[in-house]
């Protein structure tokens, strides 16, 4: 059976703001909170592929410090390097 949408945003913001690393958790957090509901169900499953990456690489990839992986280089990605700069 599939997690409710409510349930899985509601998980996703969780993930989000204990990943580990104190400016990740902050960056991703505030994201989450502010974006995840409006995100459609494919940018949601991108957003999770992109947890699983792991805080360091999640923050190497938005600083700009290492080049993204083509599997991670989504538009979801491009909305989190947006809220980072606002």
């Amino acid at each position: 059976m599939s997690e409710p949408r409510s349930t899985r945003i509601r998980r996703l913001v969780y993930q989000s703001s204990y990943t580990g690393m104190k400016e990740t958790d902050l960056l991703l957090g505030r994201f989450a909170q502010d974006h995840l509901a409006g995100l459609s169900d494919s940018q949601l499953d991108h957003y999770e592929a992109l947890l699983e990456a792991g805080d360091g690489q999640i923050y190497l990839w938005v600083s700009g410090t290492e080049p993204v992986p083509a599997r991670y280089d989504t538009s979801v990605l491009e909305l989190i390097k947006e809220f980072r700069n606002e």
